[in-house]
């Protein structure tokens, strides 16, 4: 017999248009109130080691617990090329429901494919990121990606268009929006609390190398290599890129300036109210007249990518009439008196959420907006790409960030994407 129960899936299709709250009556929970079956967002993780595995089981990610502690949440599959990845994450899964009855799939596509998951977790390596996430997309999955968004400042735009098309919820994974310090600082900023800001430094390390140049070595039988590589270029299996060292690499990732950029240039973009826009100068380090990175934005403020006085990632903020100081766990002001400062009700509050997973998971049931959108993560990264392809070609670069390309400057636009190995393409 057919069954014709109407599912959460079915109804949040239904109602994907309609930006209001979706109320659940007290019948429907479950005991403790924890969600019944048939109310719970089911999900699907992609990309399920290391952070992968925080994510999905909770452990030492900061300001606690994974999807998987949420009551609200069933998961139902893993994925990953990596089968040590995908037995653990499954071994992780079953055991928090007390079953065996978490799938796990080898290729994204089969996950992506199934029509009772709402919701998938992208955690793969850089360079899978948005081609995994559009995919889920397509098939009308909500979607959290970890951060960086992209590899490269085409693939942020055409997840950023191709999210807002399908008109699914996105959360990129910079959690620092929803930490308190973090949008307290740039509150206090936007609102002329330091007066008007002459410079922003942001304390992040450097780009990834052009290429690795190590040896080949025999592939592990429990590693699916030339679907880790993807659209990467082929090269021969080595135990430096794969597991663990691929960020280091241009093929797989930005390198620390994607990594910890990503986190720190979003406050600054955020602070800058600049989440549509980006800066129009960039000009690396020549050792003569700019000893450090330096991005020019139209406002007349200038960023740099330098040290702070606390020697963490991190973002300085310096204005006419103060400074602040910002970081995980961190936050100081000069004068110290900015600390107490309460906000009026007509200054501008930044969008508020207290943690990210629980922001997404609202979003998904709500279709409201999330605190770190795919247009958010698409302006940011953009501007950690920016960077590095200044840092890539050793001269300056300009920037316009309303049409999104290069002034004048062929060479540098050429950057702004890469060919895909067969067959993969965007």
């Amino acid at each position: 017999m057919k069954n014709h129960r109407i599912t959460r899936r079915t109804f949040l299709k239904s109602t994907a248009a309609v930006a209001l709250p979706c109320a659940v009556s007290g019948s429907a929970l479950g005991a403790g109130g924890r969600a019944a079956p048939s109310e719970r967002i089911v999900m699907g993780a992609i990309g399920v080691g290391g952070q992968g595995t925080r994510h999905v089981g909770g452990g030492i990610w900061v300001q606690g617990g994974g999807f998987l502690s949420k009551s609200q949440v069933q998961f139902v599959a893993v994925c990953d090329v990596n089968k040590r990845n995908r037995d653990n994450a499954r071994n992780i899964v079953n055991k928090h429901y007390g079953n065996s009855d978490c799938a796990e799939y080898n290729d994204f596509r089969e996950l992506t494919a199934r029509d009772d998951i709402d919701a998938v977790l992208v955690a793969t390596p850089d360079h899978w990121h948005v081609l995994t996430s559009i995919a889920a997309v397509k098939s009308g999955k909500d979607v959290y990606c970890e951060k960086p968004l992209s590899l490269t400042i085409t693939q942020a735009r055409v997840l950023a268009d191709t999210v807002n098309r399908y008109g699914r919820i996105f959360q990129t994974g910079t959690q620092q929006r929803s930490w308190r310090e973090f949008r307290f600082a740039c509150e206090l900023v936007r609102n002329g609390y330091i007066g008007q800001v002459k410079s922003i430094t942001v304390n992040v390390g450097g780009p990834s190398a052009w290429s690795c140049n190590a040896p080949g070595e025999p592939e592990p039988d429990w590693l699916d290599w030339n679907f880790w590589l993807g659209p990467a270029p082929w090269r021969q299996y080595t135990s430096k890129i794969a597991p663990g060292g691929w960020m280091a690499y241009r093929d797989y990732s930005g390198g620390e300036m994607t990594n910890w950029g990503a986190h720190m240039f979003d406050v600054a973009q955020w602070a800058m109210g600049a989440d549509e826009s980006g800066p129009v100068r960039i000009i690396p380090p020549d050792g003569k007249d700019t000893k450090v990175l330096t991005y020019k934005y139209a406002n007349g403020t200038i960023m740099t990518r330098d040290k702070i006085g606390k020697e963490v990632p991190g973002v300085l903020f310096t204005g006419t009439d103060g400074k602040i100081e910002v970081s995980r766990e961190h936050l100081v002001t000069w004068p110290d008196s900015l600390l107490r400062q309460n906000l009026k009700p007509d200054d501008i509050h930044l969008y508020e959420s207290k943690n990210h997973p629980d922001n997404f998971l609202e979003c998904v049931r709500t279709r409201r907006r999330p605190a770190s959108d795919a247009e958010v993560g698409c302006r940011s990264v953009t501007v950690c790409h920016l960077g590095n392809i200044a840092y890539w070609l050793k001269r300056p670069l300009r920037w316009d960030p309303g049409a999104e390309r290069f002034v004048n400057d062929p060479e540098a636009d050429r950057m702004k994407s890469r060919p895909m190995r067969a067959p993969w393409r965007l």
